[in-house]
């Protein structure tokens, strides 16, 4: 796992529910994972934006930022910026295979919702973004 280098997104993933938390830590883990495999995005930097665990990719300015949360409705979220085509590309790659808030977020009840390789194409698409 990566490690926290940012004490405020650490001290945001300790204020997370219990019940979410082990579904935010694999999806960070498979957003680093995911990174390591694009070297045409460089360093991906982990942030606060709104309060949220948020990944960016700030040398080569290539992706559209995402980030980790807790929605009112519970369970847990995967968020991109809801002005790219980012979510939508993907529901309609995956029909029905997830839950998916409009054009901002994909929701998540359980970690093992999580699928490693679906969910890892839409990272890339958003890492990737502007390239």
């Amino acid at each position: 796992m990566t490690e926290f280098t940012n004490p405020n997104v650490q001290a945001a993933f300790d204020a997370f529910p219990p019940e979410a938390q082990s579904g935010l830590i694999r999806l960070r883990g498979l957003i680093f994972a995911t990174a390591e495999d694009l070297p045409e995005v460089g360093p991906v930097e982990e942030a606060l934006r709104w309060g949220q665990p948020a990944y960016l990719t700030p040398v080569s300015k290539s992706g559209s930022t995402l980030r980790l949360g807790v929605p009112k409705s519970g369970g847990f979220a995967l968020y991109a910026h809801c002005q790219t085509t980012i979510i939508s590309a993907f529901a309609a790659a995956f029909p029905g295979q997830d839950r998916v808030e409009g054009n901002r977020a994909i929701l998540f009840s359980d970690a093992s919702q999580i699928d490693p390789e679906r969910h890892r194409l839409l990272i890339k698409h958003a890492l990737t973004y502007h390239l």
